[in-house]
């Protein structure tokens, strides 16, 4: 391209060439006559009315402008995008909380989901790439969902999943999202100062926007309801582990204390409750940790996994179960609750590693006989068996590669697809507002057949929570409005179509909780949970 040269055939006001070696970029202009010779601009050909401008100047060189006899699209580059994760009000408002039987509850809500082209899908077709790699829903969804403008290209909506993307395509869709419950216990702020902020996480929340959950996470609730944002994370709790929790409120700490994880200067104590008597005396187990399943998020011993270290010290015994105190000296995935698999005396409710699925000992001593492929498949049967697959939060998604795509809907463990009509085109809006676009989304749904129906999500004695005004369709009610209570139903979503039995607030508390955090300048305690005192009674 350093070689490349503007160019213009003679007697023509605009038509320039580029020229660049023994390629030639044709602009938009008309072509020269044949025969027509070339001439150079002169000193007084600079202008901005003699050249090509020179944003055009850069696309015809990137080969993204239209040339003549192709239908090419052109690619606007890539925003600047902010490399740091922070949630801010528009995101907090986006609905709001209610509770219900001791559950804290989403109200469902629209949301975009964005993403830039993968490499993998260059030269394919939007429809090749739903159909191969988002199967959660049936193409016929994203026929549907294309007609109502719900996906966009380049901002653009999309009429054709026909269209082949290319390198920097952005890609949006908007989905009606349903967030799994989770404990309605609150967060107990530990410690505020100018520098951290350390809290007691109650089971069942994960830390931060992951898989199903965005709203019903710590970072969300902090900022809905506690005012404090733009927390940076230290380190992390598995959803189903409650305790001690700590975020910096500024890159520079973060980094400093981070630094002490790294070097291992940091002192984890943790308590649990386990089956079986576990020995008196001090046990230290070493043993390698392998990632079986990062999606299902199931670990296990293994001489190829990683390195790590956990010591055990027994409290209590009370004839069924004992209570044991953890101090981990690395931060492996479900270490503790590993490790204490391994030695044969798991946690009483871990929804992973005590269960039957893992073999008549329940993998004690690594002794397992089952190929990861079998392990998982036996776990999913085994929580479908209790009603309780929500435990594992695993998307269709991901569980139809895991037992199969026919084995899913022939034992029900997916949602069962539905015939869906596409929506007339004709009836969608194409306006774009900011403060409003996941609400005009909707707004296009205008004839009796697929607006949003409307429910009443509050029964009696239900509380609401959070901001009360985001943005609705038009034609249904406000989502989390106080004096009804009301919801919209999506005539595209499949789970509104599906009643799904909640868990229980026992269901969502496993015995493991992180007790302190030391480091070189701080130490930061929560008491002491219930499960773990000596007179606490199973019943």
């Amino acid at each position: 391209q350093s070689e490349a040269m503007w160019a213009r055939p003679a007697g023509a006001a605009q038509p320039w060439l580029l020229l660049a070696g023994p390629r030639v970029r044709w602009s938009l202009a008309a072509l020269a006559p044949v025969g027509g010779r070339m001439e150079e601009p002169g000193p007084g050909s600079s202008g901005a009315g003699d050249a090509p401008p020179a944003a055009k100047r850069r696309r015809l060189l990137a080969g993204e402008e239209k040339r003549p006899g192709r239908d090419e699209r052109y690619v606007p580059p890539p925003r600047k995008r902010n490399p740091g994760v922070s949630f801010s009000e528009p995101h907090f408002a986006e609905t709001c909380y209610y509770f219900e039987g001791g559950l804290r509850k989403v109200r469902p809500y629209h949301f975009d989901f964005q993403t830039y082209c993968k490499g993998r899908w260059v030269g394919k077709s939007l429809l090749h790439v739903f159909s191969t790699e988002f199967r959660a829903q049936p193409i016929d969804y994203y026929r549907a969902a294309a007609s109502a403008g719900r996906l966009r290209l380049n901002e653009q909506p999309v009429r054709d999943l026909g269209i082949v993307l290319k390198n920097n395509d952005f890609l949006r869709n908007t989905v009606h999202r349903h967030e799994p419950p989770v404990t309605a216990q609150p967060i107990q702020i530990l410690v505020e100062n100018d520098e951290m902020v350390v809290v007691d996480k109650p089971s069942s929340l994960p830390v931060h926007p992951c898989g199903r959950f965005r709203h019903n996470t710590v970072i969300f609730i902090l900022g809905k309801e506690h005012n404090l944002k733009e927390l940076h994370t230290i380190h992390r709790l598995d959803r189903m582990t409650s305790g001690v929790l700590m975020f910096a409120k500024t890159a520079e700490v973060s980094k400093r204390i981070d630094e002490q994880v790294r070097q291992r200067q940091l002192e984890k104590e943790y308590v649990c409750r386990v089956l079986g008597e576990f020995p008196e005396n001090e046990v230290t187990c070493e043993e390698p940790i392998l990632v079986v399943s990062y999606k299902v998020g199931v670990c296990r011993v293994d001489p190829k996994g990683k390195s790590c270290k956990t010591v055990f010290q027994r409290l209590s015994y009370n004839g069924k179960t004992s209570v044991v105190k953890c101090f981990p000296y690395t931060g492996r995935t479900h270490q503790i609750r590993v490790h204490l698999q391994f030695l044969g005396y798991p946690i009483v409710n871990d929804p992973i590693y005590n269960m039957e699925a893992w073999g008549p000992t329940k993998g004690k001593g690594g002794e397992i006989n089952k190929t990861d492929e079998e392990l998982l498949r036996a776990l999913v049967e085994e929580h479908r068996s209790k009603q309780s697959l929500s435990i594992l939060d695993v998307s269709e998604e991901d569980l139809k590669p895991i037992v199969g795509s026919e084995e899913c809907d022939r034992l029900g463990y997916c949602t069962k697809t539905v015939e869906i009509t596409p929506i007339s085109t004709d009836s969608c809006r194409t306006e774009d507002s900011k403060d409003q676009k996941e609400a005009e989304i909707l707004a296009c749904l205008q004839n009796s057949d697929t607006r949003p129906e409307t429910y009443d999500a509050d029964p009696e004695g239900a509380s609401s929570s959070g901001n009360q005004d985001g943005a609705n369709p038009e034609g249904a009610s406000s989502s989390g409005n106080q004096d009804g209570h009301t919801e919209e139903r999506d005539p595209l979503c499949e789970e509104c179509k599906i009643v799904r039995q909640d868990p229980s607030p026992r269901e969502l508390v496993m015995y493991l909780h992180a007790l302190r955090y030391k480091g070189a300048e701080f130490e930061y305690n929560s008491k002491m949970p219930d499960w773990a005192l000596e007179d606490w009674d199973e019943s």
